[in-house]
């Protein structure tokens, strides 16, 4: 068994390194790693996760201020 987790580690950290010598260079010289349909699907995801982000912040602030509104409701009978 540790023969198998030794060698992910040493697999991972291959790709670590061939990731670095690969990316990072490119990123320096501003070349751009995807291609500019697969740029456009991206920015689209990115898009699109910040309105479900938003859409999501709205109703559990929402939610939020209903379930505070009925703690204060009943604490507020109980210290009558």
């Amino acid at each position: 068994m540790f023969v198998v987790v030794l060698g992910m580690l040493v697999s991972l950290a291959l790709a670590v390194v061939v990731l670095f010598m690969v990316a990072v260079p490119a990123r320096r010289e501003r070349r751009y790693m995807l291609t500019p349909k697969a740029e456009d699907l991206v920015s689209q995801v990115r898009g699109r996760t910040g309105d479900a982000l938003e859409t999501a912040r709205e109703k559990t602030g929402e939610v939020l201020d209903a379930a505070r509104e009925r703690v204060s409701d009943v604490t507020g009978t109980n210290q009558d």
